[in-house]
């Protein structure tokens, strides 16, 4: 490496520590208040109202397992889908359909976040498959898991699903 190369990376890491530095407060804040917060943003009551559910009411476990596995399981079906349709859809740069088993072995595991890939992703999808079905999944699935609750003893939760019941657990006199 050069003196350039080297000055450059230094000055790389430089810029995002300093931004981290410097967002890690207010966006941390905001993340807070999302969880504890009571209030409903105009656009969450609107999507509500759409969807038919109560935001104040409790949801039981097993209407929540209901919700991530079928969330899970559609979205296993579009990921395999898009890879199976890849020869007609736009900027597939000329490939094929992804094979019956690559194509689903692909699409459960960026569903799951392992994203384990037996193929190069360069000579097999095009960025169609490649932008809207695995990089969109990478997002949606990391979504899922900070979700989902995974107690780590039995007066904590590190996950969105436990912060709202350990705190209102917390809160009881």
């Amino acid at each position: 490496m050069s003196a350039l190369e080297i000055w450059l990376a230094v000055a790389q890491f430089a810029t995002l520590a300093l931004a981290l530095g410097l967002l890690h407060r207010p966006l941390g804040d905001y993340i807070a208040r999302t969880f504890t917060s009571s209030k409903n943003l105009r656009v969450e009551r609107g999507f509500y109202r759409l969807i038919g559910v109560a935001p104040d009411s409790e949801q039981s476990w097993g209407a929540y397992l209901r919700g991530v596995l079928a969330f899970s399981v559609i979205g296993v079906l579009l990921v395999y889908l898009i890879q199976r349709l890849q020869a007609v859809l736009p900027y597939s740069l000329g490939f094929t359909a992804v094979p019956e088993g690559l194509s689903f072995n692909t699409a459960i595991s960026f569903v799951t976040n392992t994203n384990w890939q037996s193929y190069s992703p360069d000579v097999t999808m095009g960025y169609t498959v490649q932008l809207i079905g695995l990089a969109v999944q990478n997002f949606v699935s990391a979504a899922v898991g900070i979700s989902m609750p995974c107690p780590t003893s039995a007066s904590s939760c590190c996950s969105c699903a436990g912060i709202r019941p350990s705190i209102r657990r917390c809160a009881r006199p």
